[in-house]
C-alpha cells in the first residue's frame, strides 16, 4: 500500500525527466494491484481514475515531445556527419508511444519533413543573394525576383547548394527513421518470441504449484520501467544472485523493491500471469514488451511498411520543391535559352542528384525527372530549331563553288575513328598557321565540298554529342537529325537539280561543275550514315532499334538524289550530242567540225568533273556518255544510209570516229576505257 501510494509523485518524478515508458509501466502496474488486491480499500477509490487521466495526459506529453524532437532533428544545421539526434531519447519517445498505440506519429514527422524541406530552399536562396552585390533586396523586394536576377553560373551554384542540402537532409531522415524501424521491428520479434514461448506447456515446479505471496517493484533503468514479481519460496541463494545482479548493473537504480529480475522472466499473480521480454533496439537501450501494450503483427508490419514510404516520401517532397524552385526559375524563359553546354550542366546536376536520392531512398522519384525530360524536350526542339534554320540560311547562301578546307575541319573528321563521333576537344592556339587545303580527306578518300556541308558536318556531331551528354533526349535527337538530313537533301536538290540557286542566289547558270560538287557533298553525308546510325543504336534500347530504319530511308533518297545528278551530267552531254550529230555530213574534211566540237565539248566535261569526282566515278559517267554519242551517232548513219561497208563514206565515218577515240582516251583516266566503237553500225541481218 504504501508503495502504491507512491505512485502518483513517482510518476512525476519519472515525467520531469521524460521517462514516459517508465512512468507509464508504473501506471499500469499500479493499475493492475489496485485490480487485483486492493479492491474495496475507501482511501485509493479515485486514483484508478486519476491514473487514467495521468495516461492520458502522458500520450499527450509524449506527442508534443516527439514534435519538438522532430522540428530539432530536422532543423540540425546540414553539416556534418549524419548522426541520429539524442538517439536514447528517441527510442524511449518511439517505444512509448508504440507502447500507447499512438501509431499516427509518423505523420508528425511527415509534416515537419515539409516544411523544412521548403524552408532550406528559402534558406539557401536568401544566403545566395546576399552574397551578390549587384542585387538591392531593397528595390527587389520578393525573393523569387531576387533569385531570377542570378546569372547561370550563379544560379547552377545555388542549385548546386540546395542539392548538396537535401542529400544531407534526406540521409538525416533515413538514419532517424532506421533507428525507428530497428524498433518496430525489435518489437515485432519479442511479440512473435513471446507468443512462440505461451504455446509451450508451462512445467512448473513442485515449489511452485503452492500459493504465493507477490510483492511489487519497479525499478528504473535508463529511462525504462521494469515491474516484476517474485516468489517467496525462491532459494536464498537465487535471491542472493539477482540481487548481486542488480546492485553490480552500471546503470540500475534500486528502489523500493528487494529484487529484481532476470532480463526474460515470468511473474504471476493470485489472478493474472504476466509475460515480458527485453529486447535490445539502437541505443543499447533494454525495452521490455509486455501483454499490456503488445500491437498485432499486421499493425507493426504495416507501420514498418509506413515507415519506408516516409523516406520516400521524403525525397518526393524534396524532388516536388526542386521542380517548384525550377518553375519559378524558368517563369521568364531563362531556361530554354540556355546554351548546350549550359544546359549539358543543369542536365548532368539534376540527373546526379536523381541517382542520389534513389540511392538514399531505395525508390526513384519522378516529378523532378519529368521536369528534367520536359526542360530536355524543349532543349531539343530549340536546339534542332536554331541548326535547322543556320543550315537553310546557309544553303541559300550557297554559290556551290569549292569552298577550301580549313584545318580545323580535316581535324573535325580525323576525330571520328573506329566508329566513335565526338567533337575534337580544342587545342592551344599555335603561333603558326596551319594553310587550308584543296580537299577534305576521309579515310584516303579526296572529297571536294562546298563551305555548307563542312558546317553540316559539324552539326551533325553536335547532334550526337548531345545524346552522349543527356541520354534521356536519345530518341528525340535521332528524329530530329533525320529531320535535318531529309532537309538538306531535299533543299540543295531544289537549289542544284531544279535551279532554285538561280533566282535565290542569282547564279547565272547550273554548271556540270555545280552538279559534281553537289553529288560529291551528298556522297559525304552517306559515307557518315553508317557510322551516325551505329552511333545511335549504342545508345538505344533494343526496342527503339525500328526508329533506325529512317538512316536506311535516307541513305536511299541520298543514292537516288546521286543517281539523278549522274543522269543529269549525262543529259546534258545527251542533248548536245543530239543538237551537234543531227547535222553531221559525211565530207570532207577530217575530223570534221562537228567531231572537232564534240571532242571540245567532251573535253570542257571532263574539265569540270575530274578533279571533284573520283576517277572510277568520272569513268562510269564518260562511259554512259559514250553511249549515249554512240546511240545518236548510229542513228544519223541509218538517216544517211552509211553502212560499214569499207567505201569512201564509211572510211571518211571511221576517221571521224578515230579522231573522236583518240581525244576521249587522251583524258586523263580514260585512256583504258572500253569505247566499243562498233556498235554505231548497223548489224547486218
Amino acid at each position: 500500500m504504501a508503495t502504491v501510494h507512491q505512485t502518483q509523485p513517482t510518476v512525476q518524478v519519472l515525467l520531469s525527466t521524460s521517462e514516459f515508458v517508465g512512468a507509464l509501466d508504473l501506471i499500469a502496474t499500479t493499475q493492475e494491484v489496485l485490480q487485483q488486491e486492493l479492491q474495496g480499500i475507501h482511501s485509493f477509490r479515485h486514483l484508478g481514475s486519476q491514473l487514467c487521466e495521468l495516461k492520458k495526459l502522458i500520450d499527450k506529453m509524449m506527442i508534443a515531445e516527439f514534435s519538438t524532437y522532430s522540428h530539432s532533428d530536422l532543423n540540425r544545421p546540414l553539416e556534418g556527419e549524419c548522426q541520429v539526434l539524442e538517439e536514447e531519447r528517441l527510442v524511449s519517445l518511439v517505444f512509448g508511444l508504440l507502447k500507447q498505440r499512438k501509431l499516427n506519429f509518423l505523420e508528425i514527422y511527415g509534416e515537419e519533413m515539409i516544411i523544412t524541406a521548403k524552408n532550406i530552399i528559402k534558406e539557401r536562396v536568401i544566403n545566395k543573394v546576399s552574397q551578390i552585390e549587384e542585387i538591392d533586396t531593397d528595390v527587389v523586394v520578393k525573393l523569387a525576383d531576387q533569385m531570377r536576377m542570378l546569372n547561370f553560373p550563379q544560379w547552377i551554384d545555388l542549385l548546386k547548394d540546395i542539392f548538396s542540402k537535401f542529400t544531407v537532409f534526406l540521409q538525416r531522415v533515413k538514419a532517424t527513421l532506421n533507428i525507428i524501424h530497428s524498433v518496430v521491428l525489435s518489437v515485432l520479434e519479442k511479440s512473435q518470441r513471446t507468443r512462440e514461448l505461451e504455446e509451450i506447456p508451462q512445467q512448473r515446479s513442485a515449489g511452485k504449484d503452492s500459493s504465493l505471496d507477490t510483492d511489487v517493484a519497479y525499478l528504473t533503468h535508463e529511462g525504462w520501467f521494469i515491474s516484476d514479481a517474485f516468489s517467496e519460496g525462491e532459494p536464498a541463494s537465487a535471491a542472493v544472485d539477482t540481487t548481486s545482479q542488480r546492485n553490480t548493473s552500471p546503470h540500475s537504480e534500486p528502489c523500493s523493491s528487494d529484487s529484481v529480475s532476470e532480463p526474460e522472466c515470468t511473474t504471476d499473480s493470485s489472478s493474472s500471469k504476466e509475460q515480458t521480454s527485453a529486447c535490445a533496439p539502437p541505443g543499447g537501450i533494454e525495452i521490455i514488451v509486455s501483454e499490456d501494450m503488445r500491437l498485432t503483427d499486421l499493425e507493426l508490419g504495416k507501420l514498418a511498411s509506413n515507415i519506408q514510404e516516409l523516406l520516400c516520401n521524403a525525397s518526393d517532397v524534396c524532388h516536388d520543391r526542386a521542380v517548384k524552385f525550377l518553375v519559378s526559375r524558368a517563369k521568364d524563359g531563362f531556361l530554354e535559352k540556355l546554351n548546350s553546354t549550359e544546359f549539358i550542366a543543369l542536365s548532368r546536376l539534376m540527373e546526379t542528384f536523381i541517382v542520389d536520392t534513389e540511392q538514399i531512398c531505395g525508390r526513384k522519384s519522378t516529378s523532378l525527372l519529368g521536369a528534367l525530360q520536359s526542360q530536355a524536350n524543349k532543349f531539343v526542339n530549340r536546339f534542332h530549331e536554331e541548326r535547322r534554320t543556320k543550315l537553310s540560311l546557309l544553303l541559300d547562301n550557297e554559290r556551290w563553288k569549292q569552298a577550301d578546307v580549313p584545318a580545323e575541319f580535316q581535324d573535325l573528321v580525323d576525330s571520328i575513328a573506329d566508329g566513335k563521333i565526338a567533337l575534337p576537344e580544342k587545342k592551344p592556339v599555335v603561333t603558326e598557321e596551319r594553310k587550308p587545303a584543296d580537299v577534305l580527306v576521309v579515310e584516303g578518300h579526296q572529297y571536294a565540298v562546298v563551305g555548307t556541308v563542312l558546317l553540316l558536318i559539324r552539326i551533325i556531331l553536335e547532334y550526337c554529342q548531345c545524346v552522349d551528354n543527356i541520354p534521356s533526349v536519345t530518341t528525340d535527337m535521332l528524329t530530329r537529325l533525320t529531320d535535318l538530313l531529309k532537309y538538306f537533301n531535299s533543299r540543295s536538290c531544289q537549289l542544284v537539280l531544279g535551279a532554285g540557286a538561280l533566282q535565290v542566289v542569282g547564279l547565272k547558270t547550273i554548271t556540270t561543275k555545280n552538279l559534281a560538287l553537289s553529288s560529291r557533298c551528298l556522297q559525304l553525308i552517306v559515307h557518315y550514315i553508317p557510322v551516325i546510325r551505329a552511333h545511335f543504336e549504342a545508345r538505344l534500347p533494343p526496342k527503339q532499334w525500328s526508329m533506325l530504319r529512317h538512316f536506311d530511308h535516307i541513305t536511299k533518297d541520298y543514292h537516288d538524289h546521286i543517281a539523278e545528278i549522274s543522269a543529269k551530267l549525262v543529259a546534258i552531254m545527251d542533248s548536245l550530242f543530239d543538237k551537234l550529230l543531227s547535222k553531221y555530213e559525211v565530207k570532207a574534211p577530217v575530223p570534221s567540225p562537228c567531231f572537232r566540237n564534240i571532242c571540245k565539248q567532251m573535253t570542257k566535261m571532263h574539265e569540270a568533273i575530274f578533279d571533284l569526282l573520283p576517277e572510277e566515278q568520272t569513268q562510269m559517267l564518260f562511259l554512259r556518255i559514250n553511249a549515249s554519242y554512240k546511240l545518236h551517232l548510229k542513228k544519223q548513219l541509218s538517216h544517211l544510209n552509211v553502212i560499214n561497208d569499207g567505201g569512201p563514206q564509211n572510211g571518211l565515218v571511221t576517221a571521224d570516229v578515230a579522231f573522236y577515240t583518240g581525244n576521249l582516251q587522251a583524258l586523263k583516266g580514260l585512256k583504258d576505257l572500253d569505247l566499243n566503237m562498233a556498235e554505231i553500225w548497223e548489224q547486218k541481218r
